[in-house]
């Protein structure tokens, strides 16, 4: 089997392999594309907690996304953790550089466990700068309520934090349900013809460690492949729900969920 497309990667790394940059080529890979990956930052953590942040110096950020794409061009581009205004300007500066159409941003902020993974001044230049570069921003509620001044409780106050994020710059927005009380997962994406709301079964289990890194990289993956976007969305958040349903139950804490879900393996290992 041949790769599909080629996805360049920028975000953190995740030691115990459930999220950040583990988690999007493993979803990259299994979905039948080639990832290609700049590291942000490198984190010591485990499904109970993030121990330590080792930020990576924006200039080496820099140079890992040019020299990359110099002799490798990538299809789409997905973006995670950025933990700060002199990182996000490298990256700005980097996609001015390498000039790549399909670009997704995944919003992240803070960890599973509750860890704050970006400082203020940041998610101002995030907000500022970043969102009108990319196709799509995908924040769960959280990261959309920092980001809107907004409180989320229902999925109207979602459709409502999405129009601001359009206003603020974006394209197209999908805000992630599951933080939400509510008997099924509403994933709503709005842009500025169109307002769609996908429903999934919500799962009772602590293993979700990883599924907005995950949705962000399988969105990416289908897009650098040729689905529309709404397309793209649908197909990414079936993919992580299956995922959910067959996680390893691996970890203390929040455990990873099921990257390899997508993949048939017809030959047995002997």
């Amino acid at each position: 089997m041949s790769p599909k497309s080629k996805i360049l990667i920028i975000a953190g790394s995740d030691s115990s392999g459930g999220a950040g940059i583990q988690a999007d080529i493993k979803t990259v890979t299994a979905l039948g594309s080639y990832a290609m990956t700049a590291i942000t930052a490198v984190t010591s953590q485990n499904t109970t907690g993030v121990k330590s942040i080792v930020p990576i110096k924006p200039k080496e950020i820099l140079n890992q996304i040019i020299f990359t794409s110099k002799d490798i061009k990538p299809d789409a581009i997905k973006i995670g953790m950025l933990h700060s205004v002199k990182v996000i300007d490298s990256v700005i500066k980097s996609l001015d550089k390498i000039n790549v159409k399909k670009v997704v941003l995944d919003p992240v902020m803070v960890a599973k466990g509750g860890a704050k993974l970006i400082d203020n001044k940041a998610i101002n230049s995030l907000k500022l700068k970043l969102i009108k570069k990319v196709i799509l921003i995908t924040p769960n509620i959280p990261e959309a309520e920092i980001l809107t001044k907004t409180k989320i409780r229902n999925k109207e106050d979602m459709i409502f934090a999405a129009k601001k994020l359009l206003e603020l710059g974006a394209k197209n927005v999908l805000i992630k349900g599951g933080h939400l009380n509510s008997k099924y997962v509403q994933d709503v994406f709005v842009n500025n013809t169109e307002i769609k709301i996908f429903i999934s079964h919500r799962y009772k289990t602590h293993n979700t460690h990883g599924t907005g890194c995950t949705l962000s990289s399988a969105i990416t993956t289908f897009l650098s492949c040729g689905k529309p976007i709404k397309k793209s969305c649908e197909l990414g958040i079936k993919y992580v729900s299956f995922a959910i349903k067959t996680n390893p139950k691996y970890g203390k804490g929040h455990g990873p969920i099921n990257h390899l879900n997508a993949m048939s393996i017809n030959r047995k290992f002997r």
